[in-house]
């Protein structure tokens, strides 16, 4: 009886490591292509993180993807016009094979900036 104990114990101690979550990863790349690395995320790491962010406008436009382990999940998503940051969090092995969902630019807040822009140029006169 102490023998089959001991054998369960090893098992789920050794089921432990088997079990990590692995996340794929990359820094500042340019698309998900380029994010096929993977990682096996230290025990205190519970997420895979994925992190998107866009700048610029039409042919100017950058995009940057970043995909890591992570030990919390920070909820982000934020348009500021012609820059915007989005993450997404999972917790399962391979999980953040796609990237976060896409940050759109803003026309209209552009548009409305360019606006006032041009009402504070006419009001003072230059």
């Amino acid at each position: 009886m102490k023998i089959l104990l001991l054998a369960a114990l090893v098992a789920v101690l050794c089921t432990k490591h088997a079990f990590s979550l692995t996340c794929f990863t990359c820094k500042d790349a340019t698309s998900n292509l380029q994010c096929l690395s993977t990682t096996t995320c230290s025990d205190y790491e519970k997420y895979c993180l994925t992190s998107y962010t866009s700048s610029g406008l039409g042919n100017d436009r950058s995009h940057r993807i970043t995909k890591k382990c992570a030990a919390i999940c920070p909820s982000i998503n934020l348009n500021i016009g012609v820059a915007g940051v989005a993450t997404s969090c999972c917790e399962t092995s391979l999980c953040n094979i796609s990237g976060a969902s896409s940050v759109k630019t803003s026309y209209a807040v552009i548009a409305v900036g360019a606006l006032v822009s041009l009402v504070c140029v006419l009001r003072l006169g230059m």
